[in-house]
């Protein structure tokens, strides 16, 4: 196999690494206790005016980081800058994160998913610009998915960066003000486990539903697509 083949892999296993790296990171930063929410309100207290900048980068950073809980981190932003001003910062940081998440995993990613697909990659493309906009906007509103491993899989697709960003952003306003406004109290949280499967098996879905729609063609559907071209 030529270096050029090679090519797309090698970046495929770097964000295979990178996502690994960051769930260590994640785990160690859990474990030694820095995302303990009273920890993190003491940290943002003594900050000052810089408390939403360094919120705001910490929420990012826990969306990157895959498996950080940025549960804890929107309860800590209505302690400490209240139900709006908390839920703008929360909402900017994961908003930042996830779309740093989608270019990462693009730029490493997305070019050996063609090599995978081959000529079901542009049917799986037109798809993924048609309805995952959708399916990102309702995934961002449910909790049973896990927010970050959604955004490393939406940069598989092709999906324009600006429609994930703006279905992103809409999905998460209500959940996260939610959070911000009540607490832990509003949301029957599922185990991580459990959030990580269902995100897994919508990732599988984002390119397996496609490729079935265009083999089986059931009730017509592929033709009805691609006829709407």
């Amino acid at each position: 196999m030529s270096a050029t083949k090679w090519d797309p892999w090698l970046k495929a296993s770097g964000l295979i690494l990178w996502v690994g790296l960051m769930g260590v990171f994640a785990w160690s930063a859990m474990t030694s206790g820095w995302f303990d929410p009273e920890r993190i309100n003491a940290l943002l207290k003594t900050m000052g005016v810089f408390a939403p900048l360094v919120f705001i980068g910490l929420m990012a950073l826990a969306v990157i980081s895959t498996f950080l809980p940025t549960l804890v981190l929107d309860i800590a932003a209505g302690v400490v800058f209240g139900p709006v001003a908390g839920t703008i910062y929360a909402v900017i940081g994961a908003e930042l994160g996830a779309i740093l998440a989608f270019l990462i995993s693009r730029k490493l990613g997305r070019e050996a998913m063609t090599h995978i697909f081959k000529k079901d990659i542009d049917f799986c493309d037109r798809c993924a610009r048609r309805q995952l906009p959708y399916i990102i906007f309702f995934s961002r509103l449910l909790p049973v998915f896990n927010f970050d491993l959604v955004s490393y899989g939406a940069g598989l697709t092709a999906i324009p960066l600006r429609s994930y960003a703006l279905a992103t952003l809409l999905g998460m306003i209500p959940p996260t003000f939610l959070l911000v406004a009540y607490g832990e109290s509003v949301v029957a949280t599922l185990p991580p486990i459990l959030t990580v499967f269902f995100s897994l098996v919508m990732i599988v879905l984002f390119f397996l539903v496609p490729v079935w729609i265009k083999h089986k063609n059931p009730f017509g559907l592929y033709d009805k697509m691609k006829g709407s071209q």
